[in-house]
């Protein structure tokens, strides 16, 4: 399965460049995941990026409204997805507005990755730093405790 997260705008801060790089490189060792780039304010090429991409793979949206998550629930998630042969994760992180309902309303799973509010690079380094620790405990490995 691979995975694709796509947000506005490249990491400036320096703690999002090491942090986001630093888990992209780890995930290497289990899965493909790569980090591309939208144009800021472009809600269009978002709303044609899920469209397009729809046979065979999941369209995640993060949102602070979204769903909640366990790390067992989303490591459960992930595993009926494989079973299921869904080929590709896309998860879409909005810039400083977040996404509109259109947007919202195309997701198959809305996802928060907290009640707060977070800053976009910030979400980035927290999102990647959980789908590693989802793969460590689909492996068995001890980094999840």
């Amino acid at each position: 399965m691979k995975w694709c997260i796509y947000t506005v705008g490249k990491p400036a801060l320096a703690y999002a460049k090491t942090g986001s790089a630093e888990y992209l490189k780890r995930l290497k060792r289990y899965t493909a995941c790569d980090h591309r780039l939208m144009k800021r304010g472009d809600r269009a090429e978002i709303a044609s990026l899920i469209k397009s991409q729809r046979e065979g793979g999941i369209n995640i949206i993060l949102d602070e409204r979204g769903k909640l998550l366990t790390t067992d629930e989303f490591v459960a998630k992930v595993e009926h997805w494989q079973l299921n042969a869904v080929k590709s994760i896309r998860l879409f992180i909005g810039g400083a507005d977040g996404h509109d309902d259109e947007i919202r309303q195309q997701a198959d799973l809305l996802l928060g990755l907290s009640g707060f509010t977070l800053q976009h690079e910030l979400a980035l380094v927290v999102l990647l730093e959980q789908i590693y620790r989802l793969h460590t405990v689909l492996r068995g490995e001890p980094y999840h405790r």
